[in-house]
């Protein structure tokens, strides 16, 4: 358990669904697994952390167009879905990028003000030599796709990024921890808020499963730097309670309803 010690300014956190789909337990999970036909559905998030430091959107999530692309159900886009929570998407200063996947950085152009936080070692891998064949040869075409990699670009030529090798603090509470292990710049963010440390896992442990059971999600950078992420991601929250995984729909039974409007059963908050 992370120490509460001469803890920050609090903080809360609005976990804001913004689509989702159907998938099965085999989908989940690296390796051989238990009853892998059984449902397992896959939730979207995006994170807003508001206080005396904030706004502050962690992952931009994916458009319409993207999610009509591939089959996703869309419940509200992230921009719509940051105003109902009280932040004007069009003003919004900071955003962390956890990582490059499509469904957490498909969405940057939405926030045109925003300085991007990333970690060095993901953009220097999605602009490497094996991120062609990662991104497109191994049976997932849409895993990072180049528009969204370029829009990175695009803000980075702007002064627009701000780079970040292994742990930054963003402001009093709020901060980045790169653990690796789903991709190699793989960050997640840490939150004081009245409730404790909570830890945006991301895609470090995409279900409360991955995690609890010491069982990584199947796509990965390393088995070894996954197993660690989860103990890092461990150490830096309060209790395992505030550990929140990136995809998993039980995240939304465990904290109260948000109430925002259009946005009735998507959201939850914390703090």
């Amino acid at each position: 358990m992370a120490s509460d010690a001469a803890r920050p300014a609090q903080h809360t956190v609005f976990l804001l669904r913004y689509a989702e789909r159907a998938a099965d337990r085999q989908q989940h999970f690296y390796g051989a697994i238990d009853r892998p036909a059984d449902p397992m559905p896959i939730s979207y998030f995006v994170w807003l952390i508001t206080g005396p430091y904030g706004p502050v959107l962690v992952d931009t999530g994916f458009t319409t167009a993207t999610a009509r692309r591939f089959g996703r159900s869309y419940v509200i886009s992230p921009r719509d879905a940051v105003r109902a929570a009280g932040a004007d998407p069009d003003r919004l200063g900071t955003v962390v990028l956890s990582h490059l996947h499509y469904d957490h950085a498909g969405g940057t152009p939405g926030f045109p003000a925003a300085s991007f936080v990333l970690q060095d070692r993901e953009m220097e891998f999605w602009t490497g030599r094996h991120a062609r064949q990662v991104a497109g040869g191994l049976g997932m075409p849409h895993l990072v796709l180049p528009e969204d990699v370029l829009a990175v670009c695009a803000a980075n030529f702007a002064g627009r990024v701000r780079w970040v090798d292994g742990e930054a603090e963003l402001a009093p509470g709020i901060s980045v921890h790169r653990v690796g292990g789903h991709t190699p710049g793989m960050q997640v963010v840490r939150v004081a808020t009245a409730l404790g440390y909570v830890v945006l896992a991301s895609d470090a442990s995409h279900f409360y499963e991955n995690i609890d059971r010491g069982r990584p999600f199947a796509v990965l950078d390393s088995v070894p730097g996954a197993l660690q992420a989860f103990a890092e991601v461990r150490a830096l929250a309060s209790d395992p309670s505030l550990i929140i995984p990136g995809h998993d729909p039980a995240v939304l039974g465990r904290f109260p309803p948000a109430g925002l409007p259009g946005l009735d059963g998507h959201a939850v908050v914390i703090g």
